[in-house]
C-alpha cells in the first residue's frame, strides 16, 4: 500500500478545506480501504471525519420528519427500536446489508457514496471504462452481476441497499463544500456513467455529504423491502425491491418502487408506479406491477436470470404492503 498523509479535522469546514486540497474524506473506511488494497484508489492525502460531531447523530422530530447524520454507523440505525417502528425499511435494508463489524465500522454516508463492486472494476489488471479505459469488459466477459436496465457505457450495480429504501421514502441529502450547501433528492445523488460522466455520484471531490432527511408527509408510508442474494446474509443483492406507498381504504396512492442490483443507480420503476396508482393492491395489480417493471429489461448474455427474479420480488414486495 502507498504510504500516505493522515489528518483527522474536528469541524466541517476543516474537512472540507482539506477535501478542496486534494485530500481523500474517509468516515468509516471500510470501502476506502478495500480500494486501496486492490490497488484502485491511492490517495496521497486522508481526512478522517470520523471526529466531526454534527455529522453525527439522528433524531425524529414530529413535524421535521427524521434526520440521519452522515458518520451514523449502520448498526446505530439497525438496532433502534423507536426507528424500527417509525420507518422499518430501514431495518429491513439494513440487516442483511452486511456483517456485523462492517455495519458497525461503516456510515450512512459511506454506504450511500460506496463505489460499485464490479471484479472488471475491483482488479487493477483491468482497465475497465469506468477508470478511464475504452471498455466495459463485463459486458463481452462475466456479466453475471450486472445491470439490466438504464446501463450505458458501464453496466456495474449500485452496491447500496440503504439508498433503495430512503429513495422509497422521498429522503433529501445535504451536501456542503466550498461553494457553500446544496440539498437534492437523494435519488439525485447517484448518476448512470455515460459519455464524458465516468462517476457514479454527482457529489464533488471537495463536497461533503452533512446529512438524510425523510420529511415527516413520508413518514406515514407504508413500505416494505426484499431482497435476493447469493448467500443467505451479508451479501451484496443480487436484486433487492424497496417499496412504499400510501394505502387508503384499500387503494394505493403515489406508490414508490426502487429496485437495487439492476442497474447503475437505484432504478425507479415508474411505469409500475403509475399502474397501480388507484388501484387495489390485489395479486393481479402486484402481478401487474411487476410485469411492468421488467417491462424495459435488457439483460447481458449471462444475467438473464435477473428478469424473472426481479419481477417476481417486486410482486411479492408489493403484496406485503397489503
Amino acid at each position: 500500500m502507498k504510504p500516505f498523509a493522515y489528518a483527522r479535522p474536528k469541524t466541517v469546514s476543516e474537512a472540507v478545506a482539506l477535501a478542496r486540497g486534494g485530500a481523500t474524506v474517509m468516515a468509516g473506511g471500510t470501502d476506502l480501504l478495500g480500494l486501496m488494497k486492490d490497488g484502485i484508489a491511492a490517495p496521497e492525502r486522508i481526512a478522517d471525519i470520523g471526529g466531526i460531531e454534527p455529522l453525527q447523530g439522528w433524531s425524529r422530530t414530529k413535524g421535521k420528519g427524521l434526520r440521519i447524520g452522515a458518520l451514523v454507523p449502520l448498526v446505530e440505525l439497525e438496532t433502534s427500536v423507536e426507528l424500527a417502528r417509525s420507518i422499518p425499511i430501514i431495518h429491513a435494508s439494513l440487516a442483511p446489508a452486511a456483517t456485523l463489524q462492517l455495519r458497525t465500522m461503516g456510515t450512512v454516508g459511506g454506504n450511500l457514496l460506496q463505489r460499485n463492486r464490479c471484479w472488471y472494476f475491483r482488479d487493477e489488471a483491468y482497465p475497465c471504462w469506468l477508470k478511464g479505459g475504452v471498455r466495459c469488459f463485463a459486458i463481452e466477459g462475466d456479466s453475471r452481476m450486472h445491470a439490466i436496465v438504464g446501463a450505458e457505457e458501464c453496466v456495474a450495480v449500485a452496491p447500496s441497499d440503504l439508498a433503495p429504501a430512503l429513495i422509497a421514502y422521498d429522503a433529501v441529502v445535504a451536501l456542503t463544500g466550498p461553494r457553500g450547501q446544496r440539498t437534492m433528492p437523494l435519488a439525485d445523488l447517484f448518476v448512470a456513467p455515460h459519455g464524458r460522466v465516468r462517476r457514479e455520484h454527482v457529489i464533488a471531490p471537495d463536497e461533503l455529504l452533512v446529512e438524510v432527511r425523510v420529511p415527516e408527509n413520508a413518514m406515514s408510508r407504508r413500505g416494505a423491502f426484499e431482497k435476493a442474494m447469493e448467500r443467505k446474509t451479508w451479501s451484496f443483492a443480487t436484486v433487492s425491491v424497496a417499496v412504499s406507498a400510501k394505502v387508503i381504504g384499500g387503494v394505493v396512492k403515489d406508490a414508490r418502487i426502487v429496485l437495487g442490483g439492476v442497474a447503475p443507480v437505484p432504478w425507479r420503476a415508474r411505469d409500475a408506479e403509475k399502474l397501480l396508482e388507484g388501484r387495489a393492491l390485489d395479486d393481479a395489480a402486484c402481478q401487474a406491477a411487476a410485469d411492468a417493471a421488467l417491462e424495459r429489461a435488457e439483460p447481458l448474455k449471462d444475467n438473464g436470470y435477473k428478469v424473472p427474479l426481479a419481477r417476481e420480488l417486486v410482486r411479492r414486495t408489493l403484496q406485503r404492503l397489503a
